[in-house]
């Protein structure tokens, strides 16, 4: 039986190819909106984490168990007596999915320069391994990194509006010691930064962790955290799992947090927009699915003399519904091609080369992450497979009830003309 009512339901496309055309154009379009949000969606979902995560973080930190969320100048890995830093970066970069990994220290202090005094951050980094880490020492402003040993340090072009001094100048530092004393001294600024993180460029200042550990009496091998890169942000939780057990973190009282732990409201974000999906397809289906009821409404009511025919020679009234439905199977599956031949190749411009919008809005802070806005979709398969089978249970949903309709007729009065 299957065989000549789908060849009956193609022909019947062909009967008004006006109308045919419009309810396939119709669901092509509910099709292509459905792929188009979530792959846009996809997109902004993995922009954030990459500018959340590689502008400074990084996608996993290593610190000691006691370090967050205090960030006491005392917390470093290893406790007072520090770490074999060199050794523990090489254990972790021996992970398949880690790209970079860099040691970090921190300290609060005062820079000043003249009468101008800004308080923050003292961020000491390994200049070489930093911006193979992370993107907001490269490119710089202006300048050129610190040298270790020469005495200078990078500011954010905030701090530098603020204490109004360029490159070349010199700033006066002062921090607590860890040994109890108040360390100060001069420091000349190689560079200036620019994250586009308003707050935090007003208020880091960075210099090579060497000098940093020397000012606040910090051995080389007491360091506060690591950064580590991952080859896939996404997959930063699975990345840390690994790290955690072969580092022996438990037992050396480490913490070893991906981004999701970090920057939670992030996660959540990325989380509720992932959830929004079946919303997309459910609404935009249900939309559809009016369009389609109202067609195979219109066609078996021109067509009940055709089914009244029918069912008076011996057609069952499972055979007409049968038949309405393998139409709509027809106009789906046309919708379906229609929808794929537009949306296959602007997908691939948006994901290899999405145009940005930055002209339009600027660059836009978002749950922490610079956001430069573009039209970038991200690949989500299931959601397009679930999508494609959208459309095709939206064209037999929506064409089941006139289906049943059609199966009604009586033959003896609408061949009789009543």
């Amino acid at each position: 039986m299957t065989g000549p009512w789908w060849r009956i339901g193609w022909r019947n496309l062909g009967r008004n190819r006006k109308r045919t055309a419009l309810t396939a154009l119709g669901l092509a379009v509910g099709y292509i909106a459905v792929v188009f949000m979530v792959g846009w969606a996809e997109g902004i979902s993995a922009e954030l984490i990459e500018n959340a995560t590689s502008l400074v973080s990084g996608q996993i930190e290593i610190h000691d168990e006691e370090y967050r969320p205090e960030r006491s100048l005392y917390d470093t890995i290893g406790g007072r007596d520090g770490t074999d830093v060199e050794t523990l970066l090489r254990d972790i970069t021996a992970d398949e999915a880690v790209v970079a990994a860099a040691p970090r220290a921190y300290a609060g202090g005062l820079v000043s320069s003249g009468e101008a005094t800004s308080a923050g951050s003292l961020m000491g980094v390994d200049p070489e391994r930093e911006v193979a880490l992370t993107r907001f020492l490269d490119p710089l402003v202006e300048g050129r990194l610190p040298v270790p040993g020469a005495y200078e340090l990078v500011v954010g072009e905030e701090m530098a509006r603020q204490l109004e001094v360029a490159v070349g100048d010199e700033l006066v530092v002062v921090a607590s010691a860890a040994d109890g004393s108040m360390a100060n001294d001069l420091y000349t600024i190689a560079g200036i930064y620019s994250t586009g993180l308003v707050e935090f460029d007003a208020a880091t200042a960075v210099m090579p962790i060497t000098d940093l550990q020397a000012l606040v009496v910090l051995d080389p091998g007491r360091i506060h955290e690591i950064a580590v890169a991952t080859a896939d942000p996404a997959a930063a939780g699975a990345t840390a799992g690994r790290l955690a057990a072969a580092l022996g973190a438990e037992e050396r009282a480490i913490a070893i947090a991906p981004w999701a732990e970090l920057n939670p409201v992030l996660a959540e974000y990325i989380s509720l927009a992932d959830s929004l999906y079946w919303i997309f397809i459910v609404v935009i289906f249900a939309i559809a699915s009016f369009g389609i009821a109202n067609t195979m409404l219109m066609a078996t009511f021109e067509r009940r003399r055709e089914f009244a025919v029918m069912l008076a020679l011996g057609s069952s009234p499972g055979s007409i519904v049968g038949s309405v439905l393998y139409e709509a199977m027809a106009i789906g599956l046309v919708s379906l091609a229609l929808g794929a031949a537009v949306t296959g190749p602007l997908m691939i411009w948006f994901y290899t080369a999405p145009p940005s919008l930055g002209w339009l809005y600027g660059n836009v802070t978002l749950q922490g992450a610079l956001l430069t806005p573009t039209l970038r979709v991200g690949i989500n398969v299931p959601a397009w497979t679930w999508a494609t089978v959208g459309l095709i249970l939206t064209a037999l949903i929506a064409a089941f009830y006139p289906a049943v309709r059609a199966a009604r007729v009586p033959p003896a009065d609408t061949l009789s003309g009543l």
